[in-house]
């Protein structure tokens, strides 16, 4: 083998490659999978262990150099590739600035991003649904019985009927539990979605509000478990406050469409006015959860029998405000430009999970 004959075509091929394009043909043509270079080094293993350890020795030094020859040229014809259009583009640094957009992402439709790029990393999908639900939808087919508080008028949101319209009433829907439904009656099982948006309910107090914001999320298949359920919200919960590690506690609880229920508390502690999740001897409430009830299944075409999953609840305004450090949840719908300056988040800056979500 003459090396260096062979050292010296690839160099003046390196060396006159007018672009990445051709510089990526020599490379191959030397040292891909089928380039001369390489088929040299794979028929070292027929030599004699003196031929080979010279020959080897020798191709290793051809293959670095060359090697080495590519990488500068590539970096030089960057270079010149930059500072022509370094020529073509300029800009006058003695003008004045743009004045900075007044608009920003309002914090809870930033966290529903955040929200949304969580999951999706876990393979939940969005799902979404009418504001105004039927009576079925809403309660029947989530196995809430005739008698619960929450088909009272002092609890719902029902829409006007004519005088003597039998039909079942439509709702302003309580929680966004129908979607699940409808998610489950047009897709079948598995299936693995969230579904954020507002919910209507008749509370109206200094901590409440006849609107919010709540995601309810769904997880079916064959082999489910309380234990995927507690996985998830752990790493939701790790992923969305931006800490190392969590510590939730369920209680147990009692929701009509999900058996068995739990309440989940977060650790957390409070010092000098600041929240710290994931330390502390304090627990905080933050969500519902529990096993989606067979007849919940039933009620969507899905076979309990052979079909089974987790389901949970959060409310997007409340977490928003442990986050973000909002104090009042009324302030959330005042529209004061003061605040949504303060608060609000770039338009720009969309959430993932590689970049960080609250940048």
């Amino acid at each position: 083998m003459d090396l260096t004959e062979l050292r010296g075509k690839y160099i003046e091929a390196v060396a006159k490659a007018a672009d990445e394009s051709s510089l990526e043909e020599v490379r191959l043509a030397a040292l891909g999978k089928k380039g001369e270079i390489s088929l040299l080094m794979a028929t070292l293993g027929k030599m004699s262990p003196e031929e080979r350890k010279s020959q080897g020795a020798a191709l290793n030094v051809l293959k670095t150099e060359i090697d080495a020859a590519l990488r500068a040229k590539k970096q030089g014809l960057a270079d010149a590739a930059l500072n022509e259009r370094l020529k073509s583009e300029w800009l006058d640094v003695t003008l004045t600035s743009r004045p900075r957009p007044m608009g920003t992402i309002h914090p809870v439709s930033q966290v529903m991003d955040e929200l949304t790029a969580i999951f999706a990393d876990m393979g939940f999908s969005v799902a979404e649904g009418p504001q105004v639900e039927s009576d079925w939808y809403n309660f029947d087919a989530l196995n809430i019985p005739p008698e619960h508080p929450a088909r009272q008028e002092h609890d719902t949101f029902f829409m006007h009927r004519a005088e003597g319209d039998d039909r079942p009433p439509h709702v302003l829907r309580t929680h966004t539990s129908p979607v699940q439904i409808r998610a489950m009656t047009e897709k079948g099982a598995p299936i693995r979605v969230i579904a954020p948006g507002r919910v209507y309910r008749m509370d109206m107090d200094q901590t409440h509000t006849p609107m919010f914001h709540q995601v309810e999320g769904l997880c079916i298949d064959r082999d489910i478990s309380m234990a995927n359920l507690k996985w998830v919200l752990e790493e939701f919960c790790r992923a969305f406050f931006e800490v190392d590690k969590v510590e939730l506690r369920f209680r147990a609880s009692h929701f009509p469409f999900t058996e068995p229920s739990a309440e989940v508390d977060i650790r957390y502690s409070n010092v000098g006015g600041q929240l710290r999740i994931g330390e502390g001897d304090k627990w905080m409430e933050i969500l519902g959860s529990g096993m989606v009830h067979p007849k919940v299944l039933q009620a969507a075409g899905v076979d309990p029998n052979e079909w089974q999953g987790f389901a949970f609840g959060v409310g997007i305004d409340r977490i928003t405000m442990l986050k973000y450090g909002i104090p009042d949840l009324r302030s959330f719908f005042e529209g004061d430009l003061r605040w949504l300056r303060h608060y609000g988040f770039s338009a720009l800056n969309m959430p993932d999970l590689p970049g960080g979500l609250s940048r």
